[in-house]
């Protein structure tokens, strides 16, 4: 919260803003203590790191159909080949990067959504707040696999962006209701009260005060949204209303499945992709875990009493 005083005149005048150094040193205490967030986010950055530099890991093309057909994994193919003869190591690495792309430009856009049209009607208030919660209490109801499934088929070109988009443009509403609800509590606290009465416009109680006060929210909605994001992907890409020639994980979960991989023998197809997808998910997982302990007021209260009672026992 930024402070401000005000002059002889009445006049309020903003002082240096507060610094919020306190959120970082409770994360570094959370790492330190709670390896969870750790782990997941060392798993991720393998995961990214590999899709980044999967030119220099490995020298074959996903597409490249010239090594034999169903080899199992070997010294030159480490994760053997698929019935059309590609390398399953290389669509891994590629396919990793369309699939964590898609799945955290379509987080991003999702949450982005949800604090538009979560926070900024909850603060107006009146017929426009009453008419959004409607309609997000609507788009609740839809089901949303079903939802991305209409839409894709009535879609003439489903690239990766373009999946990633409708993802995006649907699952926003989940994050729209946590956030509008924190913002109502938020909207009636001493500090936001305060900094309308010393004449702060509306924008700038909203970006400034109420914001940065939900930013953990925000975060985990993120998380959320991208683990949503990356599995919605996959299903869509599996069920075949993707591009089938774009090399992701759930295209190659797809061909897996479309030449029966699992009667062949050939699990080296379909078990990379599948346990990605998990191993991300799980990922994403373990790093709300710090991220909840970060916005959660009753664990912080919960660990300020551990600490008081440890402190005791030593004592």
């Amino acid at each position: 919260m930024t402070q401000t005083t005000k002059t002889s005149t009445g006049t309020p005048v903003r002082s240096s803003p507060v610094r919020r150094s306190g959120r970082w040193k409770e994360w570094s205490s959370i790492l330190r203590r709670d390896k969870r967030p750790l782990v997941g986010i060392i798993i991720l950055l393998i995961f990214v790191l590999g899709a980044v530099f999967a030119p220099w890991l490995t020298p074959y093309s996903p597409s490249s159909t010239q090594f034999t057909p169903l080899a199992p994994p070997s010294w030159h193919h480490w994760l053997g080949t698929t019935a059309s003869g590609q390398d399953v190591w290389a669509q891994f690495l590629y396919g990793g990067r369309i699939s964590l792309a898609v799945g955290f430009f379509a987080g991003f856009v999702a949450t982005a959504l949800a604090v538009i049209l979560g926070m900024l009607p909850a603060y107006l208030g009146g017929w426009i707040d009453t008419v959004m919660a409607t309609f997000t209490n609507i788009m609740l109801v839809i089901p949303g696999l079903p939802l991305l499934i209409v839409i894709t088929a009535y879609v003439h070109q489903t690239g990766p962006m373009t999946i990633a988009l409708v993802i995006g443009l649907t699952g926003w509403a989940w994050g729209a209701r946590i956030l509008r609800s924190q913002t109502l509590s938020l909207a009636r606290r001493d500090f936001v009260i305060a900094s309308r009465l010393a004449g702060e416009t509306q924008w700038r109680v909203l970006i400034g005060e109420i914001l940065p006060n939900m930013l953990s929210l925000v975060v985990a909605n993120l998380v959320f949204a991208t683990i949503a994001a990356i599995l919605a992907e996959a299903s869509l890409e599996f069920l075949g209303l993707g591009n089938p020639t774009v090399v992701t994980w759930g295209t190659m979960l797809y061909w897996a499945n479309a030449g029966q991989a699992l009667l062949n023998g050939a699990w080296w197809w379909i078990v990379p992709p599948g346990l990605a997808i998990s191993l991300v998910g799980l990922c994403l997982a373990l790093i709300n875990f710090g991220v909840d302990q970060v916005s959660n007021p009753r664990l912080r209260l919960n660990r300020v009493k551990t600490r008081k009672f440890r402190k005791g026992e030593s004592s």
